[in-house]
Formats: structure tokens, sequence, C-alpha cells
């Protein structure tokens, strides 16, 4: 089996803001084709990491390669295999569609008799050929990050940093957008690391997840992987308005012990909010 070449690789990066420690020595590294989470609770590191990864803030120390180039050494060669999709949309309100396409194919120096075709194609990728004239201060929350990532994408990059790509949309439009990067990473190919506290979200897309917590990375493994690190069912006892968890491999195993008890109970299957609670003991989404 092709084993698939690695993209992006971070060794021991680190970032302190104020004597804060805000990234404390992550590593990772994400191969071609794949989808990779940072999944936690806000503050705990995922948009500094993603700004020190695209050199929008410098490390403290570390090392990030991409193709085995030094990131820090060849920043303007290693950009052009990366695409960022930040937190808050940066799409200018008065353009139109097309118009911040195409001002963005000339930033990223996309030669002009290339420039239409590619925004032309961008923009029905993303479902939003029939909108290209329309300015982007009357899209919705769902279209203006539809034309962000693609806008992220009209120079081809290798990699796709998606930075909470999903938070304050709708769950409708939520899941509309992770149709659309499934087919980022289906048709193109594109590696992604995407940040998320949304547990739905990176269990839906990503191949691997790695937990964070702190700055630390304190687990890595495919979504069910992790889940089965703690058990496949949970069965929750209520009582004094306490809930008490007990982790099963079987739901049968889950049924024996619940017959022995006469309180109010349920039983259902291990999530990655348990994992999280189980490895730091507080709630993702806070």
């Amino acid at each position: 089996m092709k084993r698939e070449k690695t993209v992006l690789e971070i060794r021991e990066l680190k970032k302190s803001y104020s004597n804060q420690k805000v990234v404390r020595g992550i590593n990772l590294d994400i191969r071609e084709g794949e989808i990779l989470g940072l999944l936690g609770p806000n503050g705990a590191g995922k948009t500094t990491t993603i700004k020190l990864l695209t050199g929008l803030t410098k490390p403290d120390g570390g090392q990030v390669t991409y193709y085995k180039m030094d990131f820090f050494q060849q920043a303007r060669a290693c950009k052009k295999f990366i695409g960022v999709v930040p937190q808050q949309s940066n799409l200018d309100r008065d353009l139109t569609a097309y118009e911040n396409l195409y001002l963005h194919s000339i930033l990223h120096g996309i030669p002009k008799n290339r420039r239409q075709g590619k925004i032309e194609a961008a923009l029905e990728f993303a479902g939003l050929a029939e909108y290209k004239t329309r300015q982007v201060k009357t899209f919705s929350g769902g279209m203006k990050r539809r034309l962000v990532i693609v806008r992220a994408l009209i120079h081809e990059p290798r990699i796709l940093f998606l930075d909470e790509p999903t938070v304050g949309l709708d769950p409708q439009i939520r899941r509309s957008l992770w149709d659309l990067v499934f087919k980022v990473n289906q048709v193109r190919k594109t590696a992604i690391l995407l940040t998320t506290h949304y547990i739905e979200e990176a269990e839906k897309l990503c191949h691997r997840i790695k937990i964070i917590n702190s700055g630390s990375i304190i687990a890595d493994d495919t979504p069910d992987n992790l889940k089965k690190g703690i058990g496949n069912y949970v069965l929750e006892l209520f009582y004094d308005g306490q809930i008490e968890e007990t982790f099963f491999d079987t739901r049968e195993q889950a049924l024996k012990k619940q017959e022995t008890h006469h309180q109010e109970s349920r039983i259902r299957e291990v999530t990655l909010e348990d994992v999280f609670i189980k490895l730091t003991g507080r709630k993702i989404n806070v």
C-alpha cells in the first residue's frame, strides 16, 4: 500500500505570551489527503498553533517543515503550499464574490490568462456561481464561509488550515459546510488541519484527532480508537442531582451493572466528550 507523503511536520513547537505558556512543545505531522483535527476548548491553544504554522506569529522554539523545507528559513517557498481560513471572515464586504477571488488570485501571482477560469471553477465548486456578482455584504454567514474556503484554495495549496470553520453557524448550515470540507479533501486531495471545539464536527470530518488542553497534546488517535480507549458504552446513574458514570466494553456488561441499581439510569455510547472529560476532568464546550 502506498504511503502518502508528509506535508507538515511540527516538533516541540512553543509559544508564550507575558510568561503564560500558550503552546507547550506540540508535535504533529499531516500526510497528503489527511484531515487532522485539533480538538479542544476555547483557550486551549488551537488558534495560536494555526498562527504559528502560517507565519502570523513567531514561535519561542520548535521546528516546522513543509515537505522537509524549514518554514522559518524558507517561508516564501513554504507558503505556496498553504491555504488559510481564519476564524473571523476577512472578506471585503463591498466587493462581489468574483472580485474577492480575483483580488486573491492577483495576490497569489496567478497568471492573468488563468484567473477567470480558476475563479469560475472555485465559485462552481462552492455552489456560489449564481451569486458571483453580488456584494459579499448581502451574503448569509454560510455563504461567506464557503467563499472564504474556496478563496483559500484559489492557488491550489497542498494543505488547508481551517480555524473553527463553523463557529457561530446554525446546525443545518454547519452540516452543509462539513460537506464542502469533505469535498475539498476527497476531490482535491488536500490535506486539512482543522481546529474545533465541536465534538460532532471532529467525529464526522477527521481521520485523526489530537486533543489539546492548556497548550499541550494529551491524546492522539482516530476518533474510534480514542473512544475505545475508555470503553464503548457508559452507564449513567442519576441521584441527588449528580451523575455517576461507569464505562464498559460491551452493552451487555453495562446492562448487567444497571440491573444491580434501582435509581434512574441510562446506557449510551461513548463520545469524544467523554474522552475529554476523562482526560481533563472538564467539559470541552466551554
